[in-house]
């Protein structure tokens, strides 16, 4: 296959991951209480839809919130559908989920068991899954 370079300009973009929510204040506090994130912007009535953009200022990547007036969003989240945060420094990882449970949240069980062997899972109140995980990522090549 020809390489066009395009992997070139997607590692260098921001990425944004975007979802709706009808729970938004409850979703906005979970992110910013258990993570840390901070509220990074908020649009009102833009077409119809409200949103929040959650995360870490420097990071190369947030979480985009919204909810669609007068719409209520079907939200059925897959238990296998998860945000993994890697966290590779033990210490970091430690202080990352001691903070995420003194919010109130407890680990639950992964579907695959793999996310339970260095790191916890954890759902965010619309059942979304979040994993902590203590390992550095690397590609299995």
């Amino acid at each position: 296959m020809e390489d066009t370079g395009h992997h070139k300009q997607l590692g260098a973009a921001h990425l944004r991951y975007a979802r709706p929510t009808d729970r938004m204040e409850d979703v906005v506090d979970f992110y910013c209480q258990a993570l840390g994130f901070q509220v990074l912007g908020r649009f009102q009535n833009h077409d119809g839809f409200d949103g929040v953009m959650l995360g870490c200022a420097d990071a190369g990547y947030h979480l985009e919130f919204t909810t669609q007036r007068g719409h209520v969003p079907d939200i059925t989240p897959s238990p296998d559908q998860l945000l993994v945060f890697y966290l590779p420094d033990n210490a970091d990882w430690q202080v990352a989920v001691e903070k995420i449970e003194s919010t109130g949240a407890s680990a639950v069980e992964s579907v695959n068991p793999y996310w339970d062997t260095c790191g916890r899972t954890y759902e965010d109140p619309d059942g979304y899954r979040i994993v902590i995980q203590n390992a550095s990522w690397a590609p299995d090549l």
